[in-house]
């Protein structure tokens, strides 16, 4: 099935389960990044893990390789900007705030966090049309479901500002959500060039890992290396989530835009993020009356967007 065959109602169903894995992804590298005592190392080994994992795809598939070069001979004859093949350092910085913020905020909050900059990301790009699908139009219901989240992501973090997680480190999170919504409309862009959703995302992982190598490098020169790995496994498959959320987001994004999309997997990434602060919390971080009825009111706010932009394209 391709994106031009694929329903929006199942585009969504699809988009939901991607949010759910961005949650899990977001507990597991922040677990690795506080095992390890560095966030640095942890995004590495995430983001790394990805790219040996979609090598090994591409040695596999011939389409991948074909599509790699379908996106060499776009950027020699400038179809493409080069800064379209740049969609993985936005997703590294989303891997290493996992990393280093994730544990200390826990999952709820930082989730929020990464929700308000990719609904403000998604609004804009949108209207400038820089995803596959081009220009979307600011629809009522496209900017009430984005108040909505807004404010329902005020209200959930309402209870952490007076506790013992550092404000600063929701800045983390809030960027790496402005850049998610970027990285989803150029990956897209990229995917439909090469006419391949393992070609897009093998390109994301190796300028990701690129740049979170290079930062890994600088950090154990000025603080040395971390003294052990965890033995456990499950703290090493954040890679393997995160090439799976990169290669169905660059195909979804051309059905949804980038503002449903985001909004989509807002919806899997809370529903996926409270269950675990409830089942699995990190030491210290109750969950507040706050946060859960923020994470609720978003919802409420996806569901509204998602419903009246469904509605709007099967009447266009």
């Amino acid at each position: 099935m391709t994106s031009r065959s694929l329903p929006l109602w199942l585009a969504l169903v699809f988009a939901l389960l991607c949010g759910a894995l961005v949650a899990i992804q977001s507990r597991i590298n922040g677990e690795l990044g506080s095992r390890l005592g560095d966030g640095f190392t942890a995004a590495a080994i995430s983001f790394g893990s990805g790219l040996i994992i979609l090598t090994v795809g591409l040695a596999i598939a011939p389409a991948g390789r074909r599509g790699l070069a379908k996106v060499r001979d776009a950027l020699a004859t400038r179809r493409i900007r080069w800064w379209y093949v740049c969609g993985g350092v936005a997703g590294s910085f989303l891997v290493l705030s996992q990393g280093i913020a994730a544990a200390a905020l826990g999952v709820a909050l930082f989730t929020v966090a990464v929700v308000a900059g990719q609904t403000i990301s998604g609004l804009v790009l949108d209207r400038v049309g820089i995803g596959p699908g081009g220009r979307r139009p600011l629809t009522a219901a496209r900017l009430l479901g984005a108040v909505l989240a807004l404010g329902a992501v005020t209200w959930a973090v309402s209870a952490q500002f007076g506790g013992s997680a550092p404000v600063w480190l929701m800045i983390l999170p809030f960027i790496a959500g402005l850049g998610t919504g970027w990285q989803q409309a150029v990956n897209g862009q990229v995917r439909a060039i090469s006419e391949s959703a393992l070609s897009a995302t093998f390109i994301n992982f190796a300028t990701g890992t690129t740049v979170l190598v290079v930062l890994m490098l600088v950090r154990w020169a000025m603080v040395g290396l971390p003294t052990s790995l965890p033995a456990e496994p499950w703290l090493y498959i954040g890679g393997a989530l995160g090439c799976v959320f990169i290669g169905v987001t660059s195909l979804l994004v051309r059905i949804t835009g980038v503002l449903l999309l985001g909004l989509a997997t807002v919806a899997g990434q809370l529903t996926s993020a409270l269950l675990l602060d409830m089942l699995l919390p990190t030491s210290g971080h109750a969950l507040a009356f706050s946060t859960i009825g923020g994470t609720l009111l978003a919802i409420v706010a996806v569901a509204i967007a998602s419903m009246r932009w469904g509605w709007r394209s099967r009447t266009a």
